[in-house]
């Protein structure tokens, strides 16, 4: 197993100690800072082992399909888990995860089609400004200019998530035409 996909299954298990430190009550006015720790350092995998890969032609079928898969797992723990903290509206998690979904079935169907369907510049902000938001809203400084600049974020990523799932849809249309 290459270095990327190491770095992939590494961010799989960061996830459930994320999920422990951002919901267990045993860590009161420091969890949080312990959970956005490891959302970071899950995060930095996300980018580290693509250019990994791309750089060192180290890019596997494993990757391909696990990479994308523990970046949603690792973003919809956290979306889930701040719903649950009262940090974000539970209806934009909905259109987050809504938007994965869709996407992942296009996936699916072009892969049955043997297309294989790169990431788009949206998408990759998309996930940028989700990740920020994400943090921003685990740390959740109690201070107004904090608070207002959270707002922005949270709402440009929700933004960017249907932008990139427009352009998505538009791009790859013709992956819902039988092509068998």
């Amino acid at each position: 197993m290459n270095l990327p996909n190491k770095l992939t299954i590494l961010r799989v298990i960061m996830i459930p100690f994320f999920v422990f430190f951002m919901l267990a009550p045993y860590f009161e006015g420091y969890g949080n800072y312990i959970a956005a720790a490891i959302f970071i350092i899950a995060s930095l995998t996300d980018f580290l082992d693509g250019y990994l890969a791309r750089r060192d032609n180290l890019v596997t079928n494993f990757g391909k399909f696990m990479d994308p898969l523990a970046d949603k797992l690792l973003v919809c723990s956290a979306l889930i888990c701040l719903v649950e903290m009262g940090q974000l509206a539970s209806w934009i998690v909905i259109i987050i995860i809504s938007r994965e979904f869709i996407i992942s079935g296009f996936r699916l169907i072009a892969s049955d089609n043997g297309v294989v369907i790169a990431a788009s510049y949206w998408g990759k902000f998309k996930t940028f400004f989700q990740m920020v938001m994400v943090i921003m809203l685990i740390i959740n400084i109690q201070n107004p200019v904090y608070q207002i600049v959270a707002t922005v974020v949270t709402y440009i990523a929700l933004i960017l998530t249907v932008i990139s799932l427009v352009d998505y849809i538009i791009k790859n249309k013709n992956v819902l035409k039988d092509q068998k």
